[in-house]
């Protein structure tokens, strides 16, 4: 991202400065962990996954398959009408670097050679093909992606290639990246199932769902990534962003919601100079979007949405220690006395928010910036619900510099890095103020502001 001299014109900020979308979804707070731990391993009869092994990776995937098949059976004639009928073509598990050929006589998923399945996953349908209607993995790439992430990412992958068996029952989305942000969501309303205690094999806990938004990461489509390409999947927070939804607002929300209209961020790179830098401006330019940017959006807000006059905090920097107004040793930092003061720690903090991106910082400070607009409503600052709040404000404030309402101009991958620090500091003590927030919450309220607006926020907006 970076600062633009020209001036747009004034528009008001819940309307044409609101992302819409075709509908919307917020906001999930203290969603529990499993309460119903699985008792036992679904056998091998029940599931056939052919060439499957008798390893942990083999025995989760088919735990979550034998899951997916009943929410399914139950949730899809509800959704969409009518019975679900079980993939016909079964399950295939790989491990390419030791492939036993007669284990495969024609192949796995629509005849594909097993060979050719190296770090990869897929569901394929083609009536010409054998093997159609079926999912395919590499449970090699599970393993290492559940040594990296955890168990419940292979399960994101098995409830995502369901979803796409969903969508072959019912018709595809008329694009590539709504058809896989489709499938995420379709797995985020099968996820909130299993946090809720409803499966009988597979279990996800509060820490599981932080792990499964960082492991989305690895998936998204590479930064600069066109949303009309012919292979598009979605940036990273459009894919969180799906998942979300489902896991939030069920199926029938990602029936109805990814038509011609979704709002997709991910977009190319227009600039030779953003591609050589991944979109990242210079640290000294980053702090001085921080500087004009949050004064610029935060007057116009009150203003134009929710009334009366802003009087920008005074924004300093400090190394190590904060300043004596603070009331915990942290480094964000907002305090109420002589007019407000947001200050940021710059040795170590700062920079190792800098290494997630530009944006990661401008979101970090954006946090307490926000408090100070909570303090000058009259509202708390200090407590759980002023950092939701403060969250969601940031969100919306991102979404005003995604619709270039702002003098800055935002480059591909800086919502992304929005997620990324939410994730790796939100909940952080020694970053905000210790309260009990998940990353996924912050992650979902930060969301909520950006294709909202301040409705959801809790500023009487």
């Amino acid at each position: 991202m970076d600062l633009t001299a020209r001036s747009r014109g004034l528009l008001a900020l819940m309307t044409l400065g609101v992302l819409l979308t075709s509908a919307c979804s917020y906001v999930v707070i203290g969603r529990p962990s499993s309460q119903l731990a699985p008792q036992e391993s679904v056998g091998d009869g029940t599931v056939p996954i052919v060439g499957a092994s008798e390893g942990p990776i083999d025995t989760l995937a088919r735990n979550a398959l034998a899951d997916l098949e009943t929410f399914w059976a139950e949730r899809f004639p509800d959704v969409y009408g009518g019975p679900f009928e079980p993939l016909s073509g079964g399950y295939y598990s790989v491990d390419p670097d030791d492939v036993d050929p007669s284990l495969y006589p024609d192949g796995i998923g629509c005849g594909t050679d097993p060979r050719d399945l190296e770090n990869n996953a897929f569901y394929c349908s083609s009536q010409e093909a054998p093997n159609s209607d079926s999912i395919s993995y590499d449970r090699a790439f599970l393993a290492q992606l559940a040594s990296e992430y955890g168990e419940v990412l292979p399960q994101l992958v098995m409830a995502h290639e369901f979803g796409h068996a969903v969508q072959a029952r019912v018709g595809y989305p008329p694009t590539s990246i709504a058809t896989e942000t489709q499938a995420d969501c379709l797995a985020g309303a099968w996820t909130a199932w299993v946090a809720d205690g409803n499966a009988r094999y597979s279990e996800i806990d509060t820490a599981d769902l932080d792990q499964l938004l960082r492991g989305y990461f690895l998936l998204r489509d590479p930064v600069g990534t066109g949303s009309g390409e012919q292979q598009a999947h979605g940036s990273y927070f459009d894919r969180v962003s799906a998942f979300q939804e489902g896991f939030d607002d069920g199926a029938e929300a990602c029936r109805d919601r990814f038509g011609p209209d979704r709002l997709f961020t991910q977009d190319e790179f227009t600039r030779d100079s953003d591609l050589a830098t991944g979109g990242n401006a210079p640290p000294d330019e980053t702090q001085g979007i921080i500087e004009s940017s949050l004064p610029e959006f935060w007057t116009r807000a009150f203003q134009e949405v929710l009334g009366g006059t802003f009087t920008p905090p005074s924004l300093e920097t400090f190394s190590g220690n904060p300043p004596d107004c603070a009331t915990a040793d942290v480094d964000l930092v907002y305090c109420s006395d002589d007019g407000g003061l947001v200050a940021y720690e710059v040795t170590e903090f700062a920079p190792a928010a800098y290494q997630l991106g530009d944006f990661a910082l401008v979101t970090a400070v954006s946090i307490p910036y926000a408090l100070a607009a909570r303090d000058q409503l009259g509202l708390s600052t200090d407590d759980t619900d002023a950092l939701q709040s403060a969250v969601c404000l940031t969100g919306w404030y991102a979404a005003q510099v995604y619709r270039q309402q702002l003098r800055v101009t935002i480059s591909p991958g800086d919502l992304d890095e929005s997620v990324q620090f939410l994730l790796e500091y939100g909940n952080d003590p020694e970053v905000l103020a210790d309260v009990e927030l998940t990353g996924f919450q912050l992650v979902d309220v930060f969301r909520a502001g950006f294709l909202q607006g301040a409705g959801p926020c809790d500023v009487g907006a």
